[in-house]
């Protein structure tokens, strides 16, 4: 029989971790090649150390496969995923980059993870892209801040960061020891993101595993103090974001952002049955673009169909938290840097609404 890529991970997966796990649950194994027979493959670490402490399953790994029907060679490697631990790093000077690396693999835990002094962890997540879900992230932040509460908000949309853009926040944070982060503050709101990491034109071309690792460093390297809630600005759809958090760590609830419209609703569903799926409670649904309203005459129209969302969380049985409009001024707001719920706007009145619903919902 020839040996397929298939065999031979499922092979792999009898191969312990020293650590707990397999080399193949913990995704170590890289470059698998099997041609004629031949099977090489490199089982890649976090650093030197780990590296060496895993010689002793690269044997076990080599035999195992060898002892596979039609393999007639076996090579297999050790690398490190980063260099050897070095000293820690002296202070950055004021307006450089963190020293600190962002995007690793995920470290291994036990069970979900509270974070000190946060009281209650929220994702705010979509189905799909394109409905709004950080512009209503950073307007309900803020919109709690002004309610009283002592907020954060997390842009865990790692591959598209825009909430530096809309919470007006261009500076870098800084990383004393090159380990702990400590956050920026905009519009009374604790907030950090990738995008303050790099270069606002810079595109994260990172795997599955460097961006759980990025989340977790996000989550538990920053210097978040004392706060009600953390926020957090999914990514859209249900992918290694979602997982990571809801399965490493003790979130509170999520919120679900989608339009009227029936297109909209679908992926929506897709998220809530997500959600559900990781046991995360649904706190409620939000419905933005609910209507346009013309910056001339101040004529409002459902572009994208009424009551969609409303509809939805009735026949769900889940709250549901309010409409927020689509209007060229939340758009002018977000894109200067100060959400409008930070002002007096009558625009921001729905998210005030909102806050208050959700701080009630709490409580």
């Amino acid at each position: 029989m020839t040996p397929t890529r298939d065999n031979i991970l499922k092979a792999l997966e009898s191969v312990a971790h020293p650590d707990g796990g397999t080399l193949v649950s913990r995704d170590l194994i890289r470059a698998l090649v099997v041609e004629e027979g031949m099977v090489r493959f490199v089982i890649e670490a976090e650093d030197p150390a780990a590296a060496r402490a895993l010689e002793a399953a690269r044997k076990e790994a080599e035999a195992t496969v060898a002892a596979l029907e039609g393999v007639t060679r076996v090579s297999v490697a050790l690398t490190a995923h980063g260099p050897a631990p070095k000293a820690p790093p002296r202070p950055a000077p004021s307006g450089e980059p963190p020293a600190l690396k962002i995007g690793r693999h995920p470290t291994s835990q036990q069970g979900k993870q509270d974070l000190p002094g946060i009281k209650r962890i929220i994702a705010i997540g979509s189905g799909k892209g394109g409905v709004g879900k950080s512009t209503v992230s950073s307007n309900l932040a803020v919109a709690l801040a002004r309610e009283g509460w002592k907020v954060g908000l997390l842009d865990a949309d790692i591959y598209g960061p825009s909430q530096p853009r809309m919470m007006g926040v261009s500076k870098r944070p800084a990383s004393p020891d090159g380990k702990l982060i400590i956050p920026l503050e905009a519009h009374g709101v604790i907030m950090i993101s990738i995008g303050l990491m790099m270069k606002e034109d810079e595109a994260v071309i990172w795997r599955g595993p460097m961006l759980m690792g990025a989340l977790q460093q996000l989550l538990t390297q920053v210097q978040w103090g004392e706060l009600d809630a953390l926020l957090i600005d999914m990514p859209p759809g249900t992918g290694d974001i979602q997982l990571t958090l809801c399965s490493k760590f003790n979130v509170t609830g999520a919120l679900v952002v989608s339009t009227p419209q029936d297109v909209a609703l679908l992926d929506a569903r897709k998220a809530l049955r997500a959600f559900q799926t990781l046991k995360t409670p649904v706190l409620g649904l939000i419905e933005n673009m609910s209507t346009f309203i013309c910056p001339k005459c101040g004529h409002e129209e459902h572009v994208f169909g009424e009551g969609g969302v409303r509809k939805e969380a009735t026949r769900l049985e889940l709250p549901f938290l309010g409409e927020l409009p689509l209007a060229v001024d939340v758009r002018l707001a977000g894109d200067g840097g100060v959400p409008v719920a930070a002002t007096d706007s009558p625009l921001a009145a729905p998210y005030r609404r909102m806050a208050r619903r959700l701080i009630e919902s709490c409580s």
